[in-house]
């Protein structure tokens, strides 16, 4: 598969503007119809802040001490506090790790109603994890660290993103977070008359040429700037924030893939919901296993062959109930927990719900 990318030697990223040809695809709409309402400003102060109210949480009680147990389907090692309360959940063959924190919420007014108050705090480990690895000193030193620690985790990178979120820059001027696009209008139809441009990936937003691990440079457009499409959005989150290893494509390089098809069939982390196909009828029967940060795949048009086309990461239950996750829509031109263009809902009978096909945890 082409992208966007040329080989040379890697070396510091430097500003740049090369626009080369890139037909890794994310996922295009799909044909059938569904309810628009016309997308806001959001109001994206303290989302996503610790609730004062909510008291200040954060790792286990010593209360009679902590216990370690192991749960299968998948395969997972579970830390409780002296008063049987789930703390912190490692899953085998996953660098995600769930642990308990200060109570937060996050909200996306112009867009929803639903609102997800929730203590998980999902963070990247340095390792895989595997049974027994509690007793590492690599693992002693990371949750040293990160118990009960207020720092920004997945949840909050996905955050920074949304419409309305303030910008960031970092020490050299880099504009790294605020709010985003899907992608450039479409003048040209040449999409299937898609609205926005699909293909733009974390470097595009930041107008930086990144170096991948495999020597592969990428280059972005600069029609892209402050774009991030569907998969280019979670590689934002996970792979430029967060630190996971990122591949240049779906074919080059070791990591996480460029595509959101390429995510779900990767080998990396585990298949949670396997894939069995992308007809209606491979729907997953049953959404228990998904945790927050989990990654979740949807098929939503035909057009796309035996492609999966749409990628988003589950945040957790809202205060209705339902099962939530956000992602980069074209409806409302960027990452969004919204309802322009059918519900986050992975629960139910709504668009995202039936098209479902997959998850993954890393």
């Amino acid at each position: 598969m082409a992208a966007r990318t040329k080989k040379r030697k890697t070396g510091p990223a430097v500003t740049g503007s090369v626009v080369l040809a890139f037909v890794a695809i994310c996922g295009y709409l799909a044909l059938e119809p569904r309810d628009q309402e016309p997308p806001g400003a959001t109001d994206v102060r303290n989302v996503g802040e610790p609730n004062s109210t909510r008291g200040t949480g954060g790792g286990p009680a010593d209360k009679g001490g902590t216990t370690w147990s192991r749960l299968a389907g998948p395969a997972r090692s579970v830390l409780r506090d002296g008063d049987g309360r789930i703390v912190a959940v490692f899953t085998d063959g996953a660098r995600t790790a769930t642990l308990t924190g200060p109570a937060r919420t996050f909200e996306e007014p112009a867009s929803t109603p639903s609102k997800v108050s929730t203590t998980d705090w999902v963070r990247l480990m340095p390792e895989p994890w595997k049974a027994g690895a509690e007793k590492e000193r690599w693992f002693g030193k990371w949750y040293a660290e990160y118990r009960g620690s207020k720092e920004d985790d997945l949840f909050a990178y996905a955050f920074q993103y949304v419409a309305g979120a303030p910008r960031r820059k970092d020490a050299q001027g880099v504009a790294y977070a605020g709010d985003a696009n899907f992608g450039p209008l479409n003048t040209t139809g040449a999409e299937g008359g898609d609205l926005r441009l699909e293909q733009s990936d974390f470097y595009d937003y930041l107008g930086m040429t990144y170096p991948f691990r495999d020597g592969t440079v990428g280059q972005p457009e600069t029609m892209r700037a402050r774009s991030l499409d569907c998969s280019g959005f979670i590689r934002m989150v996970l792979g430029y924030r967060a630190r996971y290893p990122l591949m240049a494509s779906d074919d080059a390089g070791d990591g996480l893939p460029r595509t959101a098809n390429g995510m779900a069939r990767s080998k990396r982390g585990v298949d949670v919901l396997p894939l069995t196909g992308v007809g209606a009828d491979s729907r997953p029967a049953a959404i228990d296993q998904l945790q927050p940060g989990d990654l979740v795949f949807f098929k939503l048009d035909t057009r796309t062959g035996q492609r999966l086309d749409h990628v988003g990461m589950v945040l957790g239950h809202d205060t209705e109930g339902h099962l939530i996750f956000v992602s980069s829509r074209e409806e409302v031109n960027g990452p969004t927990i919204g309802d322009v263009g059918g519900s986050s809902r992975l629960d139910g009978d709504g668009y995202y719900a039936r098209t479902l096909r997959s998850a993954k945890r890393l």
